[in-house]
């Protein structure tokens, strides 16, 4: 695996590194005096055992081996209580197993997560302890049993690394080929759980997941959501200043297209289906270029995670045009999540043909003082010019109010699907 480097997204051109070398004897009057006026190079420090530092002092270094004897403690403190956790969700799971309770329980994740970040005080940011309880908990899921997660690969798509940022890293990742398959996956019970994507901030809803719930509504229930920022790398093996070629999706390379412009404006971009195809095929040809002797030239913009998977380097990173980039996606399941008191329900319906039908669906929930944070469409397969509608409306289907709207709503449709009830991602990972 090549080692990673990162850097900033430069406002120039990247040029390539070069050595500096030592001024020759001789030469011009003003060589040798600019030779001579030169500053000595600073002469190495004092060599010093792995791991401690150069103190000023004898009582600063008593200071700090004080201070690492505490962490020592603290640190054996700490894996004593994560073991004493282990073993009572051992217990918990037991229980579990013996009621046919789900292990994955995402309205007691999300409790736990309120809990504890709620009772965080620093110096750790938020995100660092809920990335810490994600993978803890994600240990937790392997003790009971290990859960098998579908995604939308090839490993190191964006759908990888959410799913490895929602359910950590001790699940077992299946990559499937397409998003109608993991909804497949899921409904004959090969995987646990599935991944989707279905809304990007930027590009909206992604149709693809949608069309899939009309085939597969029946089989399968959204069980939670994930939401994630989306960064894009320019991943390669070799200097900024060799590429020539770049692989992505379209879609990316509109993302990045500024800095496209002014970084790599006679570089080649080259469509892949996925980023992390993209990251495939890259690695490829440079690997194809080193065995042949000549000088690496294809990058690939992904993310990270691609880059450590396929063995490239990390050159640039958050290259694309506008922050705030976010994708959600929604887990998929084949049982139904109980309330959490912070609750989505998303829902899918086809209205009645004729005039107004969509105008009084939407009425009811306006009515019944239900607010719709989402609302989709897509082309019906059944007759043309009809469409499937998709909403998202705060709260669970087994809420009084929210159930009565559920069902005069659908009384103004042709039919009406709940797709899945589910606690509501308040925090971006």
């Amino acid at each position: 695996m090549a080692k990673k480097t990162r850097k900033k997204a430069p406002a120039t051109k990247p040029a390539r590194k070069t050595s500096a070398t030592k001024p020759k004897a001789g030469g011009s009057p003003a060589a040798r005096k600019k030779a001579a006026t030169k500053k000595p190079a600073p002469q190495p420090g004092p060599v010093v055992d792995s791991g401690t530092e150069a103190v000023s002092s004898p009582a600063d270094r008593q200071k700090l081996e004080k201070l690492r004897t505490r962490i020592n403690e603290l640190d054996a403190e700490l894996v004593k209580m994560l073991n004493e956790r282990a073993k009572t969700v051992v217990s918990v799971g037991k229980l579990k197993q013996k009621t046919g309770i789900p292990i994955y329980a995402p309205h007691r994740e999300s409790a736990v997560l309120d809990r504890v970040l709620k009772q965080n005080r620093g110096p750790l940011f938020d995100k660092t302890v809920e990335a810490v309880y994600r993978e803890l908990m994600s240990g937790s899921f392997a003790l009971e049993r290990p859960l098998r997660i579908g995604f939308l690969g090839p490993r190191g798509s964006f759908s990888h690394l959410a799913s490895a940022k929602h359910f950590g890293q001790s699940v077992d990742f299946e990559d499937l080929h397409s998003i109608d398959g993991v909804f497949t996956e899921v409904s004959r019970g090969h995987v646990d759980y599935g991944l989707v994507p279905i809304e990007n901030s930027i590009g909206g809803g992604i149709v693809e997941a949608l069309d899939a719930f009309t085939e597969h509504a029946s089989k399968v229930t959204v069980y939670a959501e994930a939401q994630i920022e989306i960064h894009h790398a320019l991943l390669a093996n070799c200097e900024p200043g060799q590429i020539r070629r770049i692989h992505s999706k379209p879609e990316i390379f509109t993302q990045c297209k500024t800095w496209l412009a002014t970084q790599y404006p006679q570089a080649e971009q080259v469509p892949a289906a996925s980023s992390s195809r993209a990251a495939i095929t890259a690695a490829e040809e440079c690997a194809q270029a080193e065995a042949i002797g000549t000088v690496p030239v294809a990058a690939a913009i992904g993310n990270s995670l691609a880059g450590s998977i396929y063995g490239l380097s990390t050159l640039f990173d958050n290259i694309e045009d506008r922050p705030g980039n976010i994708t959600r996606f929604l887990v998929l399941g084949r049982q139904k999540a109980r309330k959490s008191g912070d609750d989505k329900t998303s829902i899918m319906f086809n209205t009645a043909d004729k005039p107004g039908a969509l105008v009084r669906v939407l009425q009811v929930f306006e009515a019944a003082g239900v607010n719709l944070t989402h609302i989709d469409k897509r082309p019906s397969r059944v007759r043309n010019w009809q469409y499937t509608f998709f909403i998202d409306a705060e709260g669970h289907r087994d809420d009084e109010r929210l159930a009565s709207a559920i069902e005069l709503a659908a009384s103004h449709c042709k039919d009406l699907t709940v797709l899945g009830s589910y606690p509501r991602s308040r925090r971006i990972l």
